[in-house]
């Protein structure tokens, strides 16, 4: 796996790379702006670009903006979008132009550094990655609505599925039954009027594209 990686800070970007070194990643360039990172990427031909949100000039959504252009650059891009804090509009227009091989993690999480580098091969290897914090947020946005006929344990696995594990992975969480976490996916699905998918993918997908499309109850 060849990665760039787009972040201002010199010491989390060093970082980074040696962190991805030790989990036998090549880092093929690390830069500090969003037009060295579509330099980058134009370049190098990575498999994986990972973004900061916030960078220079304006310091408000300049790597997303990167991000997005690089996927248009080099359609099949995988993008892991690192942030400071639970951007919930930003998660969202990631999600919504291209859900596959798209991740977004607070920056807290790089300090977990077995579970970052699971999200950066599950991200470059095609997968979907929510950071718990967003996927509370986009699970509360729809409180008071549909989400509401939800039991407790259903919520719970409808956002560990949006965090893009499987249903083995859920149920070793939750310390339940595979086939009582089918249960819950069936009535979540039935509740949300989504026809399962036998893709996994496809399936946390379409949850998180009914979560994020705007205007629906």
């Amino acid at each position: 796996m060849r990665v760039v990686i787009a972040e201002d800070s010199v010491l989390l970007r060093e970082g980074l790379v040696r962190l991805l070194a030790d989990g036998g990643i090549e880092t093929v360039a690390a830069v500090g702006d969003g037009d060295a990172l579509i330099d980058a990427v134009r370049e190098h031909r990575p498999d994986l670009a990972l973004v900061d949100v916030r960078m220079p000039p304006s310091h408000t959504d300049e790597g997303l903006r990167a991000a997005l252009k690089a996927r248009a650059l080099r359609p099949g891009l995988a993008v892991l979008v690192l942030s400071q804090y639970v951007e919930e509009h930003y998660a969202t227009e990631l999600i919504g132009r291209n859900a596959a091989a798209v991740g977004y993690l607070l920056k807290e999480r790089v300090a977990d550094v077995a579970e970052f580098l699971e999200a950066v091969r599950r991200v470059a290897g095609g997968g979907t990655v929510l950071d718990p914090d967003v996927v509370t947020q986009l699970l509360s946005r729809r409180r008071g609505h549909v989400l509401d006929s939800l039991t407790a344990r259903e919520s719970e696995v409808l956002g560990l599925m949006a965090q893009g594990r499987s249903n083995t992975a859920i149920a070793g969480r939750l310390g339940v039954t595979e086939g009582a976490v089918e249960k819950h996916i069936s009535g979540i699905f039935t509740k949300l009027g989504l026809d399962p998918a036998p893709d996994d993918h496809r399936r946390v997908l379409a949850v998180l594209a009914y979560m994020s499309r705007p205007g629906r109850p």
